[in-house]
């Protein structure tokens, strides 16, 4: 799919979806990249897009669907609501633009098929961000977990008390979607680790704020089966019900266990427990907007793949039907 750039300056002009965080570290980049153009934004505040336009120096778009369809972007970067995603990715493909965007692609797998089917068709450019992987934990585990023999066992928590809950889309049930799908890292780091997954379970419960639309709390569990055998357990919370946060992953092998408390890593062997060095969590969606101009100006491979983003998605969806309907669901091939 790579091909050179053949715009104005060979830089790649770029629009943005969203305001918030992501969007902001990416207009950074962007700005001090000279293979780079930042264009334009649309936000979904009027007040925010104004501040993030004089921030940065650009010009607002009206509306995402504007932006999309602006014959002078090469590239859209969606950095808003999960449950835009999809339609957003979707008419920025059938515009002739390259896609990138935080996870997930969309809100379901189907929906993530069809728009790789698209960018296949378009010979455009659709990439997931998935800076977990990039970040110092999972590539510590990379790192070290053949020192601890086959793999039967993992577990990853994150619980984050957050009291009071916010009214915001993170806790609208339809912007934010199902909450493995939402947090799709939660899968991806498993997927990537540890291949196929065979079979899946899982619970989810949900505390309302006043307004329905919106929840308090949420838990969910999920127990994944792999190909290989390995069992794992993913478990992810927020809101106000907790009071203790967590955010932990272990991992089990024969030889050894890994353990990761937050950015803090150890292994455990024959009763002796040694540090684990651990890299930072800063300039993640830096590497990532960096990784995007790699790609298009020197051809070089991004650090993951559509298949594999949507593969952890396709995992998530079955996480979503086995919470409803309460079995354990076997996935079918591709």
């Amino acid at each position: 799919m790579y091909s050179p750039l053949a715009t104005p300056e060979n830089r790649l002009r770029v629009g943005i979806v969203g305001t918030g965080y992501a969007a902001q570290r990416r207009a950074e980049v962007l700005l001090a990249d000279p293979r780079a153009k930042l264009i334009t934004v649309a936000g979904h505040s009027a007040a925010n897009t104004a501040a993030f336009c004089q921030q940065f120096g650009i010009q607002a778009s009206d509306s995402w669907q504007d932006l999309v369809t602006n014959p002078d972007l090469d590239l859209v970067i969606i950095a808003t609501v999960n449950q835009l995603h999809g339609a957003i990715a979707e008419a920025a493909l059938k515009a002739g633009k390259h896609v990138v965007l935080e996870y997930p692609l969309a809100l379901d797998y189907a929906t993530g098929k069809q728009l790789q089917d698209l960018a296949q068709c378009q010979n455009k450019l659709l990439h997931v961000e998935h800076i977990e992987l990039l970040g110092g934990v999972h590539q510590a585990i990379r790192a070290y977990i053949n020192q601890i023999g086959k793999v039967f066992y993992a577990r990853y928590s994150t619980i984050q008390p957050q009291s009071p809950a916010p009214q915001r889309w993170t806790y609208h049930h339809q912007q934010f979607g199902f909450p493995l799908i939402a947090a799709l890292s939660r899968i991806s780091r498993f997927t990537d680790l540890f291949g196929s997954v065979k079979t899946v379970s899982a619970q989810s419960s949900f505390w309302p704020q006043t307004d329905p639309e919106y929840f308090r709390a949420c838990l969910c569990n999920a127990d994944l089966r792999f190909e290989s055998g390995l069992m794992a357990e993913v478990i992810y919370g927020k809101g106000d019900i907790f009071h203790q946060g967590d955010r932990t992953f272990t991992i089990q092998g024969e030889k050894g266990t890994l353990i990761f408390t937050g950015e803090t890593g150890q292994l455990i062997q024959n009763g002796e427990t040694s540090t684990i060095p651990v890299g930072s969590r800063r300039g993640l969606f830096k590497q990532d907007t960096e990784a995007v101009l790699d790609y298009f100006q020197q051809g070089k491979p991004l650090y993951t793949s559509i298949e594999a983003s949507l593969e952890a998605l396709r995992v998530a969806d079955y996480c979503a039907q086995a919470s409803q309907t309460h079995q354990t669901l076997a996935l079918s091939p591709h």
